[in-house]
């Protein structure tokens, strides 16, 4: 299993898939081919059908563009079989004769792929032994350590330093996100609304204003990824706002220090980079399961650990983040991601929330494993037609007209 720094990446929305991960394969393949004079790009699937409103193709133009022209081919009824977001790279010298040819996978996080290696084109090592958090969980009962020191035991000495950047990026958006207003790029004519839920929680009363803060949280990362700015995947672009927004209100309210926070991020960065081992954390792939239903259960283990929750609590707050999401669907209104996509992200920030509470109140026992419902979120994915796995072709999306 890779490193939690390649879960968690600093860069700008809206789409850790359809936008980070073809900016990057651009990026690798100009440096192969910076003689080429001009460029072919051909998106397949889930890249092609909601690619226009994931700025995919802008992404890639901006990158290739100042070293030759770039024609790009879509093709959103063709499926590759490794993975529903493909793209292919041509270059061509001054004859239009092919010079190189690439096919790559954008698989969600920002990570790409090649059909001979279904983790990363980069070549990284593995650094976690174990892969799946029932073991981990043996780890932690017999050492008596817990996730985040099974993290600072696997990665090297910097990954603090790492976790801090991530950190200070998480609560810059947040805060960019709550001054921001006005209306988001796109066709849905959109309101910012994280600057109003802010000002609006300050009115209630404790409970209340505690869960309005949360969805003012949230809304800010969200709504900031939706216009391009700089956010972190945890674990995607579209699934951005979850995390921050637990974290940024637990210590804002409860005052825990910047180094629980980055040990809370460490066993958060842990949960997300089994389900990417051992499932999917992309839409196209899997559903909205895998994205927000993964950023819900990273949160509820991160807010159980800041909460003094045990191992196996931990693991039940987890558990109970992605069980609760199984069978959520990936269908974005115009290919943006904006909705359901920012509302979602408010409404999963206040179930970690639950999740954790109700962890809290057990002793951590429970039936059905984490393991198990990573195990169902996968099976579940696959049996979800495309339609519903971020081509714009169904649920929500269907047959809607902006107004």
């Amino acid at each position: 299993m890779k490193s939690i720094k390649e879960l968690y990446r600093i860069g700008t929305g809206p789409s850790s898939s359809h936008t980070m991960g073809p900016r990057k394969a651009a990026e690798i393949f100009l440096k192969r081919h910076p003689e080429a004079a001009s460029f072919q790009v051909t998106l397949y699937g889930s890249l092609a059908a909601t690619g226009k409103g994931h700025m995919t193709n802008v992404a890639i133009i901006e990158t290739l563009k100042p070293a030759a022209p770039v024609e790009i081919i879509w093709e959103p009824k063709i499926f590759l079989p490794f993975h529903p977001n493909g793209m292919k790279f041509v270059s061509l010298d001054k004859d239009k004769n092919k010079t190189g040819e690439w096919t790559v996978y954008s698989i969600g996080g920002g990570a790409l792929a090649d059909e001979n290696d279904s983790t990363s084109t980069i070549n990284t090592p593995d650094v976690y032994e174990m892969s799946h958090l029932t073991e981990i969980l043996q780890w932690c009962e017999r050492t008596g350590k817990s996730y985040w020191e099974y993290v600072k035991e696997c990665e090297e000495s910097d990954i603090w330093d790492y976790l801090a950047e991530v950190w200070k990026a998480m609560q810059a958006a947040v805060k960019r996100g709550l001054d921001a207003e006005g209306v988001l790029p796109g066709p849905l004519n959109l309101r910012r609304k994280a600057s109003t839920y802010f000002i609006r929680a300050s009115g209630y009363k404790a409970s209340l204003q505690s869960r309005g803060l949360v969805f003012s949280y949230a809304l800010a990362v969200s709504e900031e990824n939706a216009s391009g700015g700089v956010i972190v995947t945890a674990p995607t672009c579209g699934s951005c706002g979850v995390v921050p927004a637990v974290l940024y209100h637990l210590q804002k309210s409860r005052e825990f220090s910047d180094m629980r926070i980055l040990r809370a991020l460490a066993t958060a960065g842990l949960i997300g980079n089994v389900v990417k081992q051992n499932a999917s954390i992309s839409g196209a792939e899997a559903g909205c399961q895998a994205e927000v239903g993964v950023a819900c259960s990273m949160a509820s283990a991160a807010a159980n650990q800041l909460f003094g929750g045990s191992p196996s609590q931990i693991e039940y707050a987890a558990e109970m983040g992605l069980e609760h999401h199984l069978g959520m669907t990936c269908d974005p209104v115009c290919g943006l991601v904006q909705i359901p996509c920012i509302e979602r992200n408010a409404y999963a920030a206040a179930r970690a929330l639950d999740a954790n509470l109700y962890s809290s109140f057990t002793d951590g026992m429970h039936r059905v494993s984490f393991d198990k419902v990573v195990e169902v979120m996968k099976e579940t994915g696959n049996d979800l037609p495309s339609l519903y796995k971020e081509t714009s072709e169904g649920g929500l999306a269907k047959d809607y007209t902006p107004m």
